[in-house]
């Protein structure tokens, strides 16, 4: 089984939904001794076996396989739906944004993740990690029996806590300055809203299982810093989402580079969960809206990201950043690697 031993450097390329997280950029960060993370929130099994086994054919090194562990969701009464449905109908890109009648999905709102996960069981990653909860106790037990390690994000104790008691191998601690999705369990309870340093010192003093920790870490000196508050690793999103292998749009590595005084904001307008974002027309156009539940607001902005994606508006994607987005490099994954292990020395 993997353990954080075996890593040359002690670096997880955070793994992002929405195809940020392209094989090339899985293998190359493994290849240069780090963890390349996928992230299949939304993914189908057939996507999943196939990026799987095209990270493979080019690294040996350690492979990660993220997954949501969705809640069930009920739709909000009628009256709410239609004001949900008012907000992006009213958009000033609305007519272009959505093709036809905006309607609320029907169900299923979110995939299984029995079969989301089956493509794991053959392809064998080394690691099989959980964002939003803890998966059902068959799925922690077969990834033992094969070998592969599990992680689980945590935003305070408790949840730190729970995890380890679940089983999982390490915890992966989310600081409020991550960007993405917030990896709190309950989505409408308290959020302590702790930093990444304070976050991490807290796990390291009440969990007996090897912490990883996540949130505005951009170079080798953060990386360090991480490590002095009792992390075993460090894992960084943003800092990759720039790189040439990244699968971000043009207009997301726009926006990181030469947005910096627009600032990252937490949003539920896009998803229906807490998401930290680089500010945009949107997220200010959806101040006081109704937002659906997620994953179901997920799925109806689905059309206007795709749409403001092709046509290369930053104004109406989900630009996930971590609150030191301005920090962001440009170069291939490899150069990044070399790069945080030269500022970590």
């Amino acid at each position: 089984m993997f353990t954080f031993k075996q890593l040359t450097l002690p670096i997880i390329q955070a793994p992002m939904a929405g195809g940020v997280c392209t094989p090339e950029l899985v293998a190359a960060v493994a290849n240069a001794g780090g963890v390349g993370s996928f992230g299949f929130a939304y993914s189908a099994p057939k996507k999943i076996a196939e990026d799987l086994a095209a990270a493979r054919a080019l690294t040996t090194g350690p492979i990660n396989a993220n997954f949501f562990v969705f809640a069930p969701v009920a739709l909000p009464d009628v009256g709410t739906q239609q004001k949900a449905i008012s907000a992006l109908g009213n958009l000033p890109i609305a007519e272009d944004a959505f093709t036809g009648d905006l309607t609320v999905p029907s169900e299923p709102f979110y995939p299984d993740l029995n079969e989301q996960i089956a493509p794991v069981w053959e392809h064998k990653p080394d690691m099989l990690t959980f964002h939003f909860g803890i998966p059902d106790a068959h799925i922690v037990d077969k990834a033992h029996a094969l070998g592969i390690a599990v992680g689980m994000t945590a935003t305070c104790v408790s949840d730190a806590l729970a995890i380890q008691a679940a089983g999982a191998d390490f915890i992966v601690a989310q600081g409020i300055e991550a960007g993405g999705h917030r990896g709190v369990f309950e989505v409408d309870a308290a959020d302590e809203e702790l930093n990444t340093l304070a976050l991490t010192m807290q796990l390291a003093m009440h969990c007996s299982i090897p912490i990883v920790s996540a949130g505005g870490i951009m170079d080798g000196a953060d990386i360090r810093a991480a490590i002095n508050a009792g992390a075993t690793a460090a894992q960084l999103g943003t800092a990759f989402l720039c790189c040439d292998e990244s699968g971000a749009s043009a207009a997301h590595k726009h926006y990181l580079i030469n947005e910096d005084k627009r600032g990252s904001v937490i949003t539920r307008a896009f998803s229906g969960r807490p998401a930290r974002g680089i500010d945009n027309a949107y997220i200010k156009h959806m101040q006081g809206q109704a937002i659906l539940p997620f994953p179901i607001q997920n799925t109806m902005t689905g059309p206007m990201r795709k749409w403001a994606a092709d046509t290369n508006n930053g104004e109406y994607q989900s630009l996930w950043a971590g609150t030191q987005y301005h920090r962001s490099r440009a170069m291939p994954a490899a150069e990044l690697m070399q790069t945080l292990s030269s500022e970590m020395a």
